[in-house]
């Protein structure tokens, strides 16, 4: 298991190198990685926006790099750091948490008071005070939340975070430390992340499983409010479906059921599916949830937390029916989760983005990042290779086990540097496909359409994701780390919409090509692993008339963020006739793309077989004699070929038997459906 010491020290190195590939301060690299988290966890919204502001002379020194708004909730979160970036883990004093909470309160209540006046209408830290004073005077805010995030680790002194609510507003402080980014990097599959204390009856319902235990029960309204309202979207971030207001039918049900008929509740609603890595009963009643998350019914339980919270409707009498599942999956946890979700949701319609995490996009990805070489460097005789990681916290663990000269030997074919965010991976992608105003919308947002996106491809054509591509998307990444650095160290650059710069200026080169009627071959960038010195300047070109362009917004867009967000900015940043010329060997024309393709298919089809027919091989005779008996069952017989069958029971009976590869596919296919249906290989 990996130490709090050795986790800090991966954390540090990625958040140096992030800022050196991305050219960012090292304390925003720090803060964007801390808050990706934060979204991750729920504990922010896909909305947060950085904004920095720093008055620390005079009688009420000001400090804050970014806010955040739940609508539903009516939380205004104001973040603040403390960014130490030593080797050995910093002690977060109490005299350094009253500095910086107390700067961030001046901030809110001078925001409250109109400080946005007295601000540069163009900077992000007007629109960070403008939106506190809106929402502020509009009592729009139920509560702010104070953030604090660190490197370091909180003083073992600390008893008690001051309170800086007053008659105006309430306020919650938070402290997010390395050991809390520790915790949650250990608890991504095991029980540890929360605990949801409760008191209700159960039956146990039987079944053979060895994955999963399942209970039946109920929660009344009230309870359910309650819950929502200490832990919000931690709850549902496993779920498949944001809440839809009361805009789709669903939920003007859910509404007039509990205005007009509570107690018939239980009766009307399908209630709600939950997991839990865990529970703890006493007599005959369950009394605490590990890790508890509802995975079907997010919509019930935010109409019934709006419903009390917004129309001030009594949900007592409401009682909603709950399917517990408890997960014993161990290192399967997420994944179970994942697919318990997927089949439970029936009610409304589920965009494809929802299951991207069983995306086999992922798997084509992660296969071509571990057997693709980069060229070596020039002075280097070492080839490389880009890391993807799809769950947050793989590139560690995959060290875990090392020794050090393995360890050693790992960083240098998989550098910090090359390591694959699917975030990020996602904005490198929609900013080359001319969406730069959902890259400006936050990683999260960003990721689900591109997860659209993916889903909507490989549903045409299941061969779309070929190592070309994944070459192609390496390639972008680089490019859209290299605007990233050109922007931050250009002189005509004063700051602030950065990434808006960034997606736009991306996306414009990306639209002139295509306007060319031409093709950006990626081949150069691949191969150099850098921007070309002539497509560079070319760019610095594109990226210096685009900033201008957005920090000037036309009459009625003074929000710059807000604005950037709009397709009507991508339409006008598209009628920039701008006279850039792109070298040669960057262009390619139709012919050329058509034959790669093709050639591109053959290849992949060449190389799915070979690797059914090694999967099948290396799974071993046991398991296939477990897939065989498993198989054997009427029930579970269902939908298999009698050819995949006869394969199926040669391979069980004769550990010699050699199968074709047409064989394989159809054995491979038998494997994939029976660990989908829950099935565990010992």
């Amino acid at each position: 298991m990996v130490t709090l010491q050795e986790f800090h020290t991966d954390f540090l190195q990625t958040t140096l190198s992030v800022a050196e590939s991305r050219g960012l301060m090292n304390a925003q690299s720090f803060f964007e990685l801390v808050c990706e988290e934060l979204v991750a966890t729920g504990e922010l919204s896909i909305n947060y926006t950085e904004a920095d502001i720093r008055i620390l002379s005079g009688r009420s020194p000001m400090e804050a790099y970014g806010f955040d708004y739940d609508e539903e909730r009516k939380i205004l979160s104001v973040l603040t750091h403390e960014f130490f970036q030593e080797d050995q883990i910093e002690t977060l004093t109490i005299s350094a948490i009253e500095k910086k909470f107390s700067r961030l309160n001046n901030f809110v209540i001078k925001s409250c008071e109109g400080l946005y006046k007295k601000l540069e209408e163009s900077s992000p830290a007007y629109s960070m005070s403008y939106n506190i004073f809106k929402r502020f005077n509009g009592k729009e805010i139920y509560k702010f939340k104070f953030f604090l995030l660190t490197d370091g680790q909180i003083t073992r002194n600390l008893k008690m975070l001051k309170d800086y609510s007053n008659m105006d507003f309430s306020v919650e402080t938070r402290i997010i430390d390395i050991e809390y980014l520790y915790k949650n990097y250990n608890s991504k599959n095991s029980d540890s992340s929360f605990e949801v204390e409760i008191e209700v009856p159960y039956l146990k319902i039987p079944t053979d499983s060895e994955v999963y235990t399942s209970y039946l029960t109920y929660l009344n309204g009230d309870q359910l409010y309650d819950i929502y309202e200490k832990y919000g979207q931690r709850l549902l971030e496993q779920n498949v479906r944001t809440f839809l207001q009361f805009r789709g039918n669903v939920n003007k049900g859910i509404k007039n059921t509990i205005s007009g008929a509570p107690s018939d509740f239980f009766a009307f609603n399908n209630g709600i599916t939950a997991t839990a890595s865990k529970v703890e009963m006493v007599e005959n009643k369950i009394t605490k949830l590990h890790n508890f998350q509802i995975v079907n019914g997010g919509q019930t339980t935010s109409s019934i937390y709006a419903a009390k919270k917004n129309e001030k409707l009594d949900v007592g009498q409401v009682v909603v029916q709950m399917k517990l599942s408890v997960i014993n999956g161990g290192d399967t946890h997420s994944e179970f989760v994942s697919k318990v979700a997927e089949y439970a949701n029936t009610q409304n319609k589920v965009n494809k983005s929802d299951f991207f995490s069983n995306s086999p996009f992922h798997k084509e990805m992660k296969n071509y990042s571990s057997r693709v070489w980069v060229n070596p460097k020039t002075g280097s005789q070492k080839m490389t290779r880009w890391y993807y990681e799809r769950v947050r916290g793989e590139y560690l663990n995959e060290q875990l086990y090392l020794t050090k000269a393995k360890q050693r030997q790992f960083l240098l074919e998989n550098p910090k540097n090359q390591l694959i965010d699917k975030t990020f991976f996602s904005k490198s992608e929609n900013a080359w496909l001319q969406k730069p105003y959902i890259v400006s919308r936050g990683a999260q947002y960003c990721f689900g359409d591109f997860a659209t996106y993916i889903a909507d491809l490989l549903e045409k054509n299941h061969m779309a994701i070929t190592e070309n591509y994944f070459k192609e998307a390496i390639s972008r990444i680089i490019l859209f780390r290299t605007i990233e650095k050109m922007v931050s160290q250009s002189s005509w650059y004063s700051g602030g919409y950065r990434a808006q710069t960034v997606a736009y200026t991306m996306s414009y080169l990306s639209y002139w090509v295509r306007k060319q009627k031409m093709y950006f071959d990626f081949n150069p960038i691949w191969d150099e692993q850098v921007v070309n010195s002539k497509l560079y300047i070319q760019i610095e070109t594109i990226a210096q008339t685009i900033y201008q362009d957005i920090t000037n917004p036309p009459h009625g867009h003074a929000n710059v963020s807000q604005w950037c967000k709009r397709e009507e900015c991508w339409e006008r940043i598209k009628n920039l006739e701008l006279k850039i010329s792109i070298p040669k060997n960057y262009l390619k024309d139709k012919q050329e793309v058509m034959y790669e393709k093709k050639d591109e298919k053959n290849q992949k089809r060449m190389d799915s077989g070979i690797e059914k027919q090694t999967f099948v091989f290396e799974l071993g005779h046991q398991k296939w004699k477990q897939i065989f008996h498993y198989c054997s069952k009427p029930e579970n017989r269902r939908g298999i070929s009698s050819f995949g069958f006869t394969a199926l029971l040669k391979i069980a009976q004769d550990p010699s038997y050699f199968p074709t590869e047409s064989q394989c596919v159809e054995l491979y296919s038998i494997y994939e459906r029976v660990i989908n249906e829950g099935l565990v290989l010992k």
